[in-house]
């Protein structure tokens, strides 16, 4: 008894330690650490100490978060009392001190009181925020303050709002570098444009499932656009509908291109020299094939310029749907790494062939996905009829996943290595199921060793 007594006395006299260690570092110590927290557990630091009682009123970061109220809500259970959130957030904001806020970020899904938003807001932007992260889920139209859209100190703007978002009629964010906009429905091209054409230093443009049925000309014209993300997927629903915008992109000086979507709306990528890093996943859609596969077509055309390109296997379908355009094809001069991030099979592989020939500089490979089950090819298929230029003599990698080892998928990398000339690396990464039994492993080792690799040693290694 008396052992457990002064086993529990030294612990707490560790831990008075340890908080008294804590509380002599400096102000700006401490407020990195608790920029951490949450803010719920942050104002719980005051009671620690005299020393604590009001650092939390300068804390650089606020995170306030109604989503434990949204799990409760959606597993039936009786959710805490919504208006304590909101009282909660009323005072941490009210006895802040004056200093200016790094990041504020507002989650209000169940808590959600238009003008007391409003007012938080607000008070983040009187603070000088840098960093605004808001996701709000109205479900009907929401007006974001005014003095949101003249925030001459905020560098980074998130908004995730499943509504029409209003937009004044003068907008000027000075030192804007980063936007994010997800859900939100664009009432008319003019409010888009005015929003894009108010961003003069803009690095970072994300659009996730956003609504363009309001709009017929999106136009993001910007010297200072590094990256780019536009997420479209949500127009599944759409596709029987012929109408849609057009999305013209002219950014000279873009390095990263990411799209995802059925191209419900038609883009055109001009002017994009700079391009480094391109993804691409176009599902092909059960109507309109012909019309999505021409825009796909035209889409990866834009892409000339890139260095690195990530496409899906539904993707490289298009070039067969839309085959009387592909003659028209430029060469992809920079390509230098390209990796196809579904699983490639019969109706494909001659397409990624057909690819493979206008990458003439190609380097590295990767199939991400590998074969699909039902794939055949032998040594005498009609692929290996005209071997691409990339493959004989620039080829130094190249990466095979989701590996089965079965006939087909021996017979391509024995061809792989047979052709490939300068492959300098074979990666094969095995299927995660089923286990494959040492035996197997050891044949399939065995039967790529036979390939005569005497002009240029391929180091090939198993995962």
């Amino acid at each position: 008894m008396n052992e457990s007594k002064e086993h529990k006395q030294n612990e707490a006299e560790c831990i008075g330690d340890m908080i008294d260690g804590i509380s002599s570092l400096p102000d700006c110590i401490l407020h990195h650490i608790l920029s951490f927290l949450p803010t719920t557990e942050v104002v719980k630091t005051s009671i620690l100490s005299k020393r604590w009682k009001n650092l939390w009123a300068s804390v650089s970061n606020i995170d306030f978060d109604d989503s434990l109220l949204y799990a409760s809500e959606m597993d039936g259970r009786r959710p805490p009392e919504v208006t304590s959130f909101m009282n909660f957030v009323d005072r941490v904001l009210r006895l802040r001190d004056a200093s200016s806020l790094e990041k504020f970020r507002l989650s209000c899904r169940i808590c959600f009181d238009a003008s007391r938003i409003h007012s938080w807001i607000s008070d983040a932007i009187l603070h000088n925020v840098r960093e605004l992260d808001l996701c709000l889920l109205a479900g009907d139209t929401f007006v974001i303050p005014r003095s949101m859209f003249d925030g001459t100190s905020l560098v980074s703007l998130k908004i995730e709002m499943n509504c029409v978002i209003n937009l004044p009629s003068l907008i000027s964010f000075p030192c804007l570098k980063i936007l994010h906009l997800a859900l939100v429905t664009f009432l008319n091209d003019s409010s888009t444009e005015k929003l894009f054409s108010g961003c003069p230093v803009l690095e970072e443009l994300v659009l996730l499932d956003c609504e363009w049925m309001n709009l017929k000309n999106v136009v993001i014209c910007s010297s200072t656009l590094k990256s780019l993300t536009i997420d479209d997927l949500p127009s599944f629903g759409q596709l029987d509908d012929p109408t849609g915008c057009k999305l013209i992109v002219d950014t000279i000086n873009l390095t990263y291109l990411e799209y995802i979507g059925y191209l419900s709306n038609e883009i055109f990528l001009n002017n994009l020299p700079s391009l480094v890093e391109a993804c691409i996943h176009i599902p092909i859609p059960h109507v309109r094939q012909k019309e999505v596969a021409l825009r796909a077509v035209d889409l990866l055309k834009s892409l000339r310029y890139v260095v690195s390109l990530r496409v899906s296997n539904r993707t490289l379908e298009s070039l067969i749907t839309a085959e009387s355009m592909v003659d028209h094809f430029p060469v992809f001069s920079n390509l230098g790494h390209l990796m196809l991030t579904m699983e490639v099979g019969n109706y494909t592989l001659g397409a990624v062939m057909d690819l493979l020939t206008l990458c003439p500089t190609l380097q590295s490979l990767s199939l991400s996905e590998g074969f699909e089950l039902c794939m055949r090819i032998g040594e005498n298929s009609p692929i290996w009829l005209s071997i691409p230029i990339c493959m004989s003599y620039h080829l130094k990698a190249m990466t095979f996943k989701n590996f089965h080892a079965n006939d087909s998928e021996i017979c391509f990398l024995k061809c792989i290595l047979k052709y490939a000339c300068v492959l300098e690396k074979l990666d094969i990464w095995w299927c995660k199921t089923p286990l494959f039994d040492l035996k197997k492993q050891s044949y399939v080792r065995k039967e790529l060793k036979m390939v005569d690799r005497s002009r240029t040693p391929c180091v090939i290694t198993f995962f």
